[in-house]
């Protein structure tokens, strides 16, 4: 197995990206091809003495940058690393692509290159949140501003089947994002898209409230990706004012000191479950291929775990069980519409 790693995505370039690729064939003995300007690639894996490892570079002669119109990159820029890296997958030299880089050219190159799924109409990001029952699956979390209740359907198959295959939930528990949770409630994407879960073979549990995406009640968060995005922002501004706060407190006086350090590794522990880069970055769920985009801050341990997270998605199958659930639920649908008529 190999991983596209695009080595110039990102806030810090290939600095922290080929590291955190490095670290991965280091730590989990996983092959990776890094996708940029050869000389700044080559550079940074000789600064890591990883000459070595199962890591090989691929040249690209242009750089997609973080706020660059996704139509730019994908028209203008056919050498980019990013689109040099999804090539690199759909002609199988690479099984897998992880990218710190533009979400949005990320995720239109992805549909340009590598194609849709079967039974998708459109791609979704699916983050992984820490809550008190492990992780919830929020998706979309960015891709779909303006979706349509059948696109919240495919969203809702997608998540069950990452959260089953790759977090390790048995049977997910699927909620569908709404400002309360009787039925009836949230606007007309909602009201529609919650009808069509009800009937599915999911384990759907109905409309849940923002609340709900961290206090265990479901495993696997439906919503568009206006509001998916605005959760995941205000959860990680949410993550890191809690943390500089507990660290102010205990630092206040002696007393704060003593308990501080007789609860240490309490601390370590809840950090780490809080901690977004053990899930390394978010998968765009529904592209012939496994893409999984990275913060564009990430740091080495995030892009280390991305190329994990990335491996497991193609030896878990994930990709061809979405296809299957696809299927299945359309012929489920078709019969009840073949037993009303």
């Amino acid at each position: 197995m190999k991983i596209a790693v695009d080595a110039m995505g990102g806030d810090f370039g290939p600095a922290v990206v080929v590291e955190g690729a490095v670290t991965a064939a280091r730590e989990f003995g996983l092959a990776s091809v890094l996708v940029g300007d050869r000389a700044a690639v080559e550079r940074e894996i000789v600064r890591l003495k990883a000459q070595d490892l199962p890591i090989s570079v691929r040249h690209a002669t242009q750089v997609v940058g973080m706020a660059e119109p996704p139509a730019h990159a994908l028209r203008r820029k056919r050498d980019s690393s990013l689109r040099v890296a999804a090539e690199l997958c759909k002609e199988g030299e690479c099984d897998a692509l992880v990218s710190a880089g533009n979400t949005g050219a990320a995720m239109a190159i992805g549909m340009h290159v590598l194609g849709l799924l079967p039974g998708v109409d459109r791609p979704a990001i699916a983050a992984a949140l820490p809550s008190l029952s492990g992780y919830t699956i929020l998706i979309d979390a960015g891709a779909n501003v303006d979706p349509k209740p059948r696109h919240l359907f495919q969203f809702a198959v997608m998540g069950h089947v990452y959260s089953r295959d790759i977090v390790g939930k048995d049977n997910p528990r699927v909620g569908l994002l709404s400002v309360g949770v009787e039925e009836g409630k949230g606007n007309e994407l909602t009201k529609e898209a919650f009808e069509e879960l009800r009937t599915s073979s999911l384990n759907f549990i109905g409309n849940i409230e923002g609340r709900d995406i961290y206090n265990g009640r479901c495993d696997v968060v439906v919503t568009d990706g206006f509001t998916g995005n605005v959760c995941l922002k205000v959860s990680e501004s949410l993550a890191e004012m809690l943390t500089e706060m507990i660290r102010q407190e205990l630092g206040r006086d002696v007393f704060s000191l003593a308990g501080a350090a007789l609860s240490k590794r309490a601390f370590a522990r809840m950090k780490r479950r809080v901690d977004y880069t053990e899930m390394g970055g978010a998968p765009l769920l529904g592209i012939n291929g496994a893409s999984i985009i990275c913060h564009g801050a990430s740091p080495v341990k995030a892009i280390k775990n991305a190329v994990r997270v990335a491996a497991e998605w193609v030896t878990s199958g994930v990709n061809e069980h979405i296809k299957a659930a696809l299927e299945a639920e359309t012929e489920l649908a078709e019969g009840r519409e073949g037993g009303r008529e």
